[in-house]
């Protein structure tokens, strides 16, 4: 199984070290699945209107192609003014509906206020329950006093809840794997 571990954003370095975390952890639950990395900030962004996909520039495609060809995702991101960078919800945008129908998702969010874990039940589970992916029921928010400086997670509490986090996003893509991604509605 391929696995898509999506930094949602294209400042800062603390989602990218809660994934990288992740990856460690769902390493140890399951060697076999491929993990594999997409930092948007890797990419040259253009904004969703509509357009075909083929009239975006390539950077645009190949994050939709990522997305396509993965069996599910890690989605970590970091909480902006008490929402989502616009880069994430853009990305989002540019996806059809069905491309992450019955893939298993997990959540891994970090923000400067504790109140901001609000932002992945009222903004980020509704876009992935639009897309009808399977989305664990646990997802992990850490705060900034959770990292060093050099962005290390140091909160022990933020280790097992990220294990937690592994373990039950691996039994979640292994059940998906005998789920039909077909679908006799519309999206």
């Amino acid at each position: 199984m391929k696995i898509l571990l999506v930094d949602g954003t294209i400042i800062g370095r603390k989602t990218g070290a809660i994934l990288e975390q992740v990856q460690t952890y769902i390493k140890d639950f399951n060697p076999d699945m491929e993990l594999v990395m997409l930092s948007l900030a890797d990419y040259e962004h253009q904004f969703v209107d509509g357009r075909p996909l083929g009239e975006y520039n390539k950077d645009m495609q190949e994050i939709v192609h990522r997305f396509e060809n993965a069996d599910g995702y890690i989605i970590a991101t970091p909480i902006f003014q008490g929402s989502i960078p616009g880069v994430l919800k853009n990305t989002f945008d540019m996806l059809h509906p069905r491309t992450m129908r019955y893939k298993p998702v997990s959540i891994v969010a970090n923000g400067g206020t504790y109140q901001h874990h609000l932002v992945i039940e009222n903004q980020l589970k509704p876009i992935l329950d639009y897309f009808r992916c399977l989305v664990t029921p646990n997802y992990v928010y850490t705060h900034t006093s959770h990292f060093d400086d050099t962005n290390t997670i140091i909160n022990e509490d933020v280790h097992d809840r990220l294990r937690e986090l592994a373990r039950v996003f691996v039994q979640y893509a292994e059940m998906s794997q005998n789920l039909s991604k077909e679908t006799i509605d519309n999206p």
